[in-house]
């Protein structure tokens, strides 16, 4: 199935305040925040066809964009 992209100002619309202060004060939040929007996007190249991929390369991708978004919400709610 092909998707959007899922940035995080989408996925989380109340947050959106606190996404750019972190974006633009943390390193980390940033350097996370850009490889998932990155991730996101290759994912979606993948599934458009403009990429190569097996299913199974897709599914890995979908999972580490899962686990960063995890770890970008916890520093968006600490």
């Amino acid at each position: 199935m092909i998707q959007d992209h899922h940035p995080l100002a989408k996925d989380f619309p109340e947050l959106k305040d606190r996404i750019h202060a972190l974006k633009t004060s943390n390193t980390h939040f940033a350097r996370l925040e850009r490889e998932y929007e990155d991730l996101d996007k290759a994912i979606v190249r993948m599934e458009t066809g403009v990429e190569h991929a097996s299913s199974v390369e897709i599914e890995q991708k979908k999972l580490q964009r899962v686990t960063l978004k995890d770890e970008l919400y916890a520093l968006l709610k600490a």
